[in-house]
């Protein structure tokens, strides 16, 4: 966070130069006219689900997309490839500063900030208290959204004194991952608990961009998000993990793709506040990113045998849109044959893909790219799935962690996998997958069968994630499937040839804040607590 003295030492100088005055003349001199008493808490909170999308308040809503989500993760979990440009960081597994401190600025100085205000207007002393009800606890599942996925991405971070500076908390201290892990699954559980139909909350339905006041759709996806957060922590605390897997499943998850965690958005009146961030970093005239395929990914989806169509995942030519040249206005198929897709190797530049073919290579002539459907600037913003809670409670089951969970390890993996490949048509209703289709898929590959149950577990979940790249990297770091092979073909890489396990804290934190002192776990290689690093 960035932290400024200009406003105190301004104050102090003018109170030196004021001439001698009684108190009640202080007292009207220092009341603003113009201040705002109340904030509009309907747009805050509708401000605050445009953040969870990397697409608040604060500014350009592709730059922590790009950076963190693309730039790093992406290309770390080998579902895209770049032979170059700024998002790049995953793919050499180099250092940028703006890929590591995006998520931190970011998260801190827009949902967060919002959610903090929220919290802070409805709670005993604001002048909303004891009004929307529903939108606080809502607004508290938002914040322990948010706080986990910076946990996850940093470690220890701060936490219990974070977005305080109208208390005088300027220079917050850092709480250590295994003591936020608890206390945000509790005010969870609370919150979820509290959410009512009958709670008092005018204004809420209209504000809320996400299930437009469902009070139910809402009490699933706090119940989601803890059944997330308990099978992230399964591997250090066991009995954290099982107490809140029990409960998340008894507080009832998402059922199906009707419950998924879609944030809406536009083409207007504003590309910097309303549109797809994902889209704007690869649209071509805007981001004009790289949207090339990985070897890895094209290889799972074309299946055992790449000779034939017939073993291949239904979403190969879902997620690809093929071999194509994309402008700003049209899209240019070059190779739609599924046979014919190839991701480009992780890890390699234009040079080494030009030694591997034997000659010079135009890029998005060779290798396959995201579909273009999926990347249309006004298409939602995906944050939680049903295929990942069902991947979830079939590891609950197979691990014999939690209780209460109905059905088999392998009824939920195949419902995980149904939805996971229907879930496409809010892109665009033309990417859609049949039931046959999907029958035909888990009967080529059985579950527990043509791998080991946890690993195919895995390796669908990863999937699953396509553009929730952030998310995939952490499963992957928890569950260490796939199996990637990491890239050393780079030299001047940061992390000895490993795969990043977790961000750096921005420069400016590590210089400005004196309460940090994590410079032992401040690179891209040691692991945070639930991934078996110190607390």
């Amino acid at each position: 966070m960035k932290y400024s003295y200009k406003l105190l030492l301004s104050a102090l100088a003018l109170a030196l130069l004021l001439p001698s005055c009684d108190t009640d003349e202080l007292h009207d001199l220092n009341i603003n006219p113009q201040a705002v008493n109340e904030i509009d808490l309907n747009y805050l909170f509708s401000a605050a689900e445009l953040g969870i999308a990397s697409n608040g308040s604060s500014g350009d809503n592709r730059y922590i997309d790009w950076r963190t989500n693309i730039g790093l993760c992406a290309c770390a979990i080998q579902h895209l490839a770049t032979t170059g440009s700024i998002s790049a960081n995953g793919n050499f597994y180099t250092h940028n500063e703006e890929t590591s401190a995006a998520p931190f600025d970011f998260t801190y100085n827009d949902q967060l900030k919002n959610i903090a205000e929220i919290l802070k207007q409805t709670g005993p002393d604001g002048y909303d208290a004891g009004n929307k009800v529903n939108m606080r606890n809502a607004a508290i599942i938002l914040k322990v959204w948010s706080f986990a996925r910076l946990t996850d991405f940093y470690g220890p971070i701060p936490y219990f004194e974070a977005n305080q500076g109208i208390e005088g908390i300027f220079f917050p201290v850092y709480d250590n991952q295994s003591v936020i892990y608890p206390d945000l699954l509790s005010q969870l559980e609370n919150a979820i608990n509290d959410l009512s139909p009958s709670n008092p909350d005018e204004g809420f339905a209209s504000a809320d961009m996400i299930y437009n006041g469902d009070i139910a759709k809402w009490k699933k996806f706090g119940n989601s998000l803890m059944l997330r957060m308990a099978m992230r922590v399964s591997n250090v605390d066991a009995g954290l993990a099982s107490t809140y897997v029990s409960k998340a499943v008894s507080g009832g998850v998402f059922t199906s793709n009707d419950d998924n965690v879609w944030v809406p958005m536009a083409l207007g009146p504003s590309e910097w506040q309303d549109q797809n961030g994902i889209s704007r970093a690869f649209y071509p005239g805007d981001g004009g990113n790289q949207s090339t395929l990985s070897k890895t990914l094209i290889d799972f989806l074309k299946g055992a045998d790449p000779n034939t169509a017939d073993d291949d995942d239904p979403r190969l030519m879902i997620i690809s849109g093929g071999i194509a040249n994309w402008t700003a206005s049209e899209w240019i198929p070059i190779n739609t044959d599924p046979l014919a897709q190839r991701g480009a190797p992780n890890g390699f530049s234009q040079s080494d893909i030009e030694a591997m073919e034997g000659g010079p290579v135009v890029i998005n002539e060779t290798f396959s790219r995201i579909n273009y459907l999926m990347l249309d600037d006004d298409d939602p913003y995906m944050i939680m799935n049903h295929a990942e809670v069902e991947f979830l409670l079939a590891e609950a089951l197979e691990r014999g962690i939690g209780s209460g969970i109905s059905g088999t390890a392998q009824a939920h993996y195949e419902a995980g996998v149904k939805s996971a490949m229907q879930m496409f048509t809010p892109y665009d209703a033309s990417l859609t997958v049949s039931d046959d289709q999907v029958s035909t898929y888990l009967s080529q590959y059985p579950y527990g069968v043509t791998k080991g149950a946890l690993e195919m577990i895995g390796e669908q979940m990863w999937v699953s994630k396509f553009l929730n790249w952030w998310e995939a990297w952490s499963d992957w770091r928890r569950t260490g499937f796939p199996q990637l092979v990491p890239n050393t073909t780079n030299q001047s890489n940061v992390t000895g040839g490993q795969i990043p396990r977790r961000l750096q804290y921005p420069a400016t934190e590590v210089a400005a804040n004196p309460n940090f002192d994590k410079q032992n776990f401040n690179n891209y290689t040691s692991r945070v607590w639930w991934d078996g690093g110190p607390e």
